[in-house]
């Protein structure tokens, strides 16, 4: 049982005599200047305000640099993106050292850590180091092996940002751009810029974002591992993995969904993937192996009520039956959520055991 602990709570001790006034005070001091132990790890209002701002925040940049590209050009965009991300350094120090909250913090380190590629793009223009009419916005969009400078140079300041400040959110542009990176890396293997929807292309890129899934899921785990195999983390609440855990999971997922395979025997493959997608989840205490792992079975199981009943009045009764054995599966997992985690968490490592115990406190 997790207990949280209050000024109040301190005051009634004090009141209770359980602890005097000056141990009180040297005790809430000594947690209050951990940003960390700031704030409860339970979700609130505020919580959400932050990450929509953050959000918007990185959005609005993102606009405005497209508009500001086509008026102004290179040098000014240099300008910008540099005072971008002056502007998100400073508040994020400001949210962790005045207001102590380090939530807000790490939507500010994560827009400065947005910021990077467009300076890099910026000035690989000023420095005449890019031909071809591409601008900023096609960064997140086309695949291209040219952006592979951006992607990581975003990743280095990425890694000095956790490094100064130590913040989750700051792990989502990272994910995000390993992503980025895979796919473009896809491209400079293959030497291809415009053949993503070939035959080839299309199996290379899908087949390179399941091994980089799984580098990103790998990954994650290994930092989940350190963090709570430290004694020094021990009661730090901070999820640095939970990110790289989402980014890996949707990319892998998406390569292998996204694998053509013509043999009822690969999709029974497939389907087996997706549970044991599930199996990891229900092991390791986290949902998005679950969701995305439902997903997949969920799709395989469509797929047969449509090649078995196809043009038979049956599809419908299966296409209900099978909607309503979901929604039964969804309370029968409800139910026993707890209990086949604690049993297949039993099967892990002890180390990984032991980190996945420490971080569900």
């Amino acid at each position: 049982m997790r207990i949280t602990l209050t000024r109040a709570r301190l005051d009634d001790a004090i009141a209770a005599g359980a602890i005097d006034a000056a141990g009180a005070q040297s005790l809430w001091q000594f947690l209050s200047a951990d940003p960390a132990n700031h704030e409860p790890a339970r979700f609130k209002m505020a919580h959400l305000l932050y990450y929509f701002g953050g959000l918007v925040a990185i959005g609005a940049v993102s606009i405005f640099i497209t508009v500001a590209w086509d008026a102004f050009g290179a040098w000014p965009l240099l300008v910008l993106g540099v005072a971008v991300a002056m502007l998100a350094y400073a508040l994020t120090r400001r949210f962790i050292e005045v207001h102590r909250q380090p939530i807000a913090a790490g939507t500010m380190a994560a827009l400065l850590i947005a910021a990077v590629p467009m300076v890099v793009f910026a000035a690989q223009h000023v420095a005449g180091a890019w031909e071809g009419d591409l601008n900023y916005r096609d960064y997140h969009y086309w695949i291209d092996w040219r952006w592979l400078m951006m992607e990581f140079a975003t990743l280095a300041a990425g890694a000095v940002v956790l490094w100064r400040f130590r913040l989750p959110f700051a792990m989502l542009p990272i994910a995000v751009t390993l992503w980025y990176l895979s796919m473009d890396f896809a491209a400079f293997l293959a030497q291809d810029t415009q053949g993503w929807f070939s035959d080839s292309g299309w199996r290379l890129r899908a087949t390179i974002s399941m091994v980089f899934g799984l580098g990103m899921i790998g990954l994650a785990l290994w930092i989940e591992l350190r963090q709570y195999a430290s004694a020094a983390s021990r009661g730090d609440r901070r999820d640095f993995a939970f990110w790289l855990y989402l980014v890996g999971v949707l990319t892998f997922w998406g390569g292998l969904s996204s694998q053509n395979s013509g043999s009822e025997f690969g999709k029974l493959i497939y389907c087996g993937i997706n549970i044991g997608l599930i199996l990891v989840g229900t092991m390791i205490g986290r949902r998005v192996f679950v969701v995305f792992g439902a997903f997949g079975v969920i799709g395989y199981l469509g797929y047969l009520s449509y090649s078995v009943f196809a043009d038979s009045l049956l599809f419908t009764v299966a296409l209900g039956g099978l909607g309503i054995a979901i929604v039964y599966a969804g309370l029968w997992w409800s139910r026993r959520e707890a209990a086949l985690h604690e049993r297949l968490s039993r099967l892990l490592p002890a180390a990984l055991r032991r980190a996945v115990e420490a971080r569900e406190g």
